[in-house]
């Protein structure tokens, strides 16, 4: 689907992350920050911009594209991302 640029908001990958974290998953601000290493200040500034970004695209009908930012994804398996990921910590880990 092809659409003018005023129609897309754009999120970074960091803007989805504290959004899964802390509406998704229910980590607190501080818990975020820990699992992103980055400060609790950082990431209420990140989160505010995300929220804003989600509200124009649900009120507005505007599409979501998420891009930019460095991460690692987890597998599942202990393979790809810290042993101490809150998916480890909370049994949300995938079975063979």
């Amino acid at each position: 689907m092809i659409t003018d640029e005023g129609s897309q908001i754009k999120m970074t990958v960091d803007e989805y992350e504290t959004i899964r974290l802390i509406d998704l998953e229910g980590l607190t601000q501080e818990e975020c920050a820990k699992q992103m290493n980055v400060a609790r200040s950082t990431v209420q500034g990140i989160y505010v911009e995300a929220r804003k970004k989600l509200a124009e695209c649900l009120v507005n009908g505007k599409m979501l594209l998420i891009e930019g930012g460095e991460y690692c994804l987890c597998d599942g398996k202990f393979n790809s991302c810290r042993l101490d990921c809150y998916r480890h910590k909370h049994g949300r880990c995938f079975k063979d």
